[in-house]
């Protein structure tokens, strides 16, 4: 019971991180080993500030 208790919390944990965008960095650097394994990846900080600046970046509006 314990065991199932603390299965169903980590995996909300894990929902919940992903739906926030905290596991971004560790996420992007899982697909940067995957796919780009010969070149170094962008620092927490570079990732974050070209995360945020793609998100603002441009129009964001509907009219």
């Amino acid at each position: 019971m314990l065991g199932q208790l603390k299965g169903a919390l980590r995996a909300f944990w894990r929902l919940f991180r992903r739906l926030s965008g905290d596991d971004a960095y560790e996420r992007y650097l899982r697909h940067h080993v995957e796919h780009h394994g010969d070149e170094a990846p962008l620092t927490r900080a570079a990732f974050f500030k070209q995360w945020q600046d793609n998100k603002w970046k441009g129009v964001k509006r509907c009219c």
